[in-house]
């Protein structure tokens, strides 16, 4: 099995007619994995959009609407549930090894029919995911929404999540930080090569801002090309009409990348 070889694809009930969705189980590492594929009826789509959702198991699932909401903006998308969910082989284990389910679902895109340039997008902790994607792939773009950047961050700020983290991970950040290190991208933004835009409410409770200005500090300490959009008013979560907003402005952001690309 080659890694991001479809193996399997059956039909899903899809909100939008214009939209086709299918649960693909796919191959990584040996592995069977699941995940959502969204494919638009009309035919000149050439953009991929690996879409990279935050949460871990059954916090954060990947939301049929959510996807088809993206497709519909002009992209196939497809959107990994990670290792051990949906009835997939393995166990999710908060950006470590399942980091390589995201960079798999590039390899899905990169190959699916038509598809000629790929894009990442990750929220919350799939932040984390997409820039590792963009470290190790060649990504037209990366988005990154309300988006982790720094996992030794996120235990500190998340007392809820230590004990997820500390048996996931297998410690803490003081006795293993070498763990927390591999899983924490900010140590190699210099392999980053596409455009980067980060997307942060100030309010935000859940990933702090912090996670955010670490990103966009570290990318131009590198000389990348980072653009943030904040919003002060704004926690985790937007409400729903700033929500498809920000999805329409983001989505036009990443075909202009595709565009230079072209030129």
């Amino acid at each position: 099995m080659l890694n991001g070889e479809i193996l399997e694809q059956t039909r899903f009930p899809s909100p939008n007619p214009s939209i086709d969705l299918y649960i693909v189980t796919y191959a990584v590492n040996g592995l069977k994995v699941k995940g959502l594929l969204a494919v638009p009826k009309q035919q000149d789509i050439t953009d991929g959009f690996l879409y990279l959702r935050g949460g871990i198991k059954n916090v954060g699932k990947v939301r049929p609407g959510r996807i088809v909401q993206f497709a519909a903006e002009g992209f196939i998308v497809f959107a990994p549930f990670y290792r051990g969910n949906q009835g997939g082989d393995g166990n999710e284990d908060f950006a470590g090894e399942d980091r390589e389910d995201a960079i798999a679902g590039f390899e899905l895109l990169k190959y699916y029919p038509g598809v000629e340039r790929v894009h990442v997008f990750g929220f919350s902790r799939g932040g984390v995911m997409a820039l590792f994607v963009g470290i190790y792939c060649p990504v037209a773009s990366i988005v990154t929404w309300g988006g982790v950047s720094d996992m030794v961050l996120t235990y500190e700020e998340r007392k809820d999540l230590r004990r997820m983290m500390k048996r996931v991970i297998g410690g803490t950040p003081a006795k293993y930080p070498e763990r927390f290190q591999e899983r924490t991208p900010l140590h190699y933004l210099d392999k980053i090569h596409a455009p980067t835009l980060i997307i942060h409410g100030i309010q935000d409770k859940n990933v702090s801002i912090e996670h955010s200005i670490r990103l966009e500090e570290g990318l131009k300490k590198s000389g990348k090309t980072a653009e943030t959009w904040y919003f002060p008013e704004f926690t985790h979560y937007f409400p729903p009409k700033v929500n498809r907003m920000v999805v329409e402005n983001l989505c036009a952001w990443m075909k202009k990348q595709a565009e230079k690309l072209v030129k």
